[in-house]
């Protein structure tokens, strides 16, 4: 069997979930309390820094990301195990494609990222108060729900939303001598794919901020629809091939 086609399409899903990572955590870290919802790690030493200097604002926002983003790991975690009902899923994983339960997860993201899109609408770009803890939390367990498909969906040494250790297998590929650039295109892209959804909604905050939560929402859009057209088992049955 060819898999070099899936592999191809798994490459272009990976740049368009990590396309909308990085338009999430802009979005996020401008309107949303100068927070991240896809890198806890960063999350983590905000949290941290907020306590060293006592602020209860930055303390509360990076509290309510890092708990959506936890929710949506183990709420996605939840589903994934409730569909796999094992020989079943088992069968429908064939080779490279991934099991049906992926593009389940994948669904309650777009629900999620729908949510959050609306709550930015309403609040005219700007929420606030408990409307933007609202809007946080949400986008936050959409990149957790997103991280825990993407670990199911057979992504060699990539991930969508902490990039850290996609660098770092970059780059000591490239440094490794006399070896080939394992994964190095998908690598590449992911890397180039954050640049661009972060820039993209950067420009499109100081432009027009309405279309900013367009960006993570047709991201994951463009990703499901490359998947089914490359053959994924969609709920009901069948794939786009």
């Amino acid at each position: 069997m060819n898999t070099r086609p899936i592999q191809q399409a798994l490459t272009l899903i990976a740049i368009a979930l990590t396309f909308a990572s990085g338009a999430a955590d802009v979005a996020s870290f401008t309107r949303l309390g100068d927070v991240f919802t896809s890198v806890m790690t960063g999350n983590i030493v905000l949290w941290g820094l907020a306590a060293a200097r006592g602020s209860l604002t930055l303390f509360s926002h990076t509290a309510v990301s890092i708990a959506g983003y936890i929710v949506g790991v183990a709420g996605a975690t939840w589903i994934a195990h409730g569909f796999k009902a094992a020989s079943q899923d088992e069968d429908q994983g064939q080779g490279d494609v991934p099991p049906d339960h992926v593009v389940r997860v994948l669904l309650a993201e777009l629900i999620l990222v729908a949510g959050f899109t609306t709550g930015w609408e309403i609040s005219g770009a700007s929420p606030a108060g408990w409307a933007q803890f609202c809007v946080l939390a949400t986008l936050a367990a959409a990149m957790g729900v997103q991280s825990s498909a993407v670990k199911d969906m057979g992504l060699a040494e990539v991930s969508t939303t902490y990039l850290t250790g996609t660098l770092t297998g970059l780059v000591a590929s490239l440094a490794r001598p006399g070896q080939d650039t394992q994964h190095g295109l998908r690598r590449f892209g992911v890397l180039i794919g954050l640049v661009a959804g972060a820039s993209l909604c950067g420009l499109l905050v100081a432009t027009a901020a309405d279309l900013v939560p367009f960006l993570p929402l047709g991201a994951l859009v463009f990703a499901l629809v490359v998947g089914w057209r490359s053959g994924w088992p969609w709920p009901g049955g069948g794939g786009g091939r």
